[in-house]
């Protein structure tokens, strides 16, 4: 009998790091469930979604999911949650959190810098953080895949400075990694979901996972959405592919890798996001 994939996904509260750690789960991994918000404390996104019912969720997929609280923004914190982890095959960096601090439709002259700094810590400084303590543990295996979860790919300005910049600075990261971790048997590499039906993204159309489709209306770009799983199900079949080393230092998209691994959303459905915004007019 194999041993099960063990995973640490950061994260992992809701939105697409909840659909990768529950993949993972249905892959039969032991998932680590991590993030701020709890059944005892909320974090300040303020959201309902808690690390124990994603941990919950990952073992009815089954596998075994772990919650432990975690401000990834921390080192000491980052350490002590990996100190006792004896074998990690995978980190998901999924930490994000920035909505609220993205202005979009302000101009990067007015920004406010010290939101600015707080996106950048807590978008990129978190990943930089969480790598950097699990690194020694993966090399000291001699493997081990870090995959850093982005949004959008190529160099296409992506509507507001600050949000492009850690975006394409979590890139950026997946690269370096990449070659530094390149010589001892690790790999790293980001990928992208498309547009993501989160539970946020739910609530902000008033719609559920039940009537989503209602949610075109206001926005017909919402039709070619996805769930959270399925930037969930890329993820598992990478962290299956024994050939993964191949796809070291790229971005990687959920829609691709699903025409390639041959898997479809929870519903049934393919979605394809990048046939999808290739065909928007400019402006629409």
């Amino acid at each position: 009998m194999s041993t099960p994939l063990t995973a640490l996904v950061a994260g992992a509260t809701r939105g697409a790091g909840r659909g990768i750690a529950v993949e993972l789960g249905a892959a039969g991994a032991v998932v680590y469930v991590t993030g701020r918000s709890t059944r005892a404390v909320r974090s300040d996104m303020d959201r309902p979604e808690t690390i124990e019912e994603t941990a919950d969720l990952v073992t009815a997929a089954g596998g075994r999911g772990i919650a432990v609280r975690c401000d990834h923004s921390d080192p000491a914190d980052v350490a002590a949650l990996v100190e006792p982890i004896e074998r990690l095959d995978l980190l998901v960096n999924d930490v994000w959190g920035g909505d609220p601090l993205t202005d979009w439709g302000t101009p990067f002259w007015e920004l406010d810098l010290a939101r600015l700094r707080a996106l950048w810590d807590r978008a990129v400084l978190t990943h930089v953080i969480t790598s950097r303590a699990v690194a020694p543990l993966m090399i000291g295996q001699g493997h081990g895949l870090i995959i850093e979860i982005t949004d959008g790919v190529g160099a296409d300005y992506r509507g507001n400075l600050a949000y492009d910049l850690v975006k394409n600075a979590v890139n950026r990261l997946a690269l370096a990694e990449a070659a530094e971790l390149r010589p001892y048997g690790v790999t790293a590499l980001a990928v992208t979901p498309g547009f993501l039906r989160s539970e946020a993204m739910l609530d902000h159309f008033g719609v559920t996972e039940a009537n989503w489709r209602d949610g075109g209306a206001r926005d017909p770009h919402f039709l070619a959405s996805e769930t959270p799983r399925f930037v969930g199900r890329a993820v598992a079949a990478l962290a299956a592919d024994p050939a993964v080393a191949g796809r070291a230092g790229q971005v990687l998209t959920s829609w691709d890798l699903a025409e390639e691994y041959r898997f479809d959303d929870v519903d049934g459905a393919r979605p394809h996001w990048g046939r999808y915004f290739a065909k928007i007019e400019p402006g629409s």
